[in-house]
């Protein structure tokens, strides 16, 4: 259980998805969910490019709070580490709404190709789940499942439309 003191800790914050993965049970489902209303009001409101900057900026916040705290914590990947979801949710979302836009059904097939790609860790995910140092792979799996996911809403949504 999380602390006050542990709570007020910004790596803290930025690493639980800015408190998303402290909720109860399935973190990852969690902030993977949690992530979509912010990420969908910058597409909506910003478009395509600044999901993408968004994701990468999680990418690197993501990379320096897990580099702080790690080495303070005997789990080097805590379930309530999720803003590797909030940073791969984006990207897979960003790919997804170069496709099929940024309605409901954009954000639901994100949603669900990614969860798809996080949760099984299908190869490649699996390997970059290995790749590096802690700080790294909690990170890199996320952004690896976001792409496939996203490719393959993509290649499905393209195919579909050539039938």
């Amino acid at each position: 259980m999380t602390t006050l003191a542990e709570a007020a800790s910004g790596y803290r914050f930025i690493a639980a998805g800015f408190g998303s993965g402290w909720l109860p049970k399935a973190p990852g489902t969690w902030g993977s969910l949690v992530s979509l209303a912010p990420g969908w009001l910058l597409l909506k409101g910003l478009g395509v490019a600044a999901l993408l900057a968004g994701s990468l900026l999680l990418l690197a916040a993501g990379c320096f709070a897990c580099y702080r705290l790690l080495p303070q914590l005997a789990d080097k990947d805590p379930g309530w580490i999720v803003i590797d979801e909030w940073a791969g949710q984006w990207f897979c979302l960003m790919l997804v709404s170069t496709v099929l836009g940024s309605g409901w059904l954009a954000v639901l097939a994100a949603f669900a190709a990614f969860r798809l790609f996080d949760v099984s860790k299908l190869w490649p995910v699996s390997v970059f789940e290995r790749l590096g140092p802690p700080w790294w792979s909690i990170m890199a799996d996320d952004m690896a499942a976001g792409f496939l996911g996203g490719v393959l809403v993509a290649v499905l949504a393209i195919a579909r439309a050539a039938l």
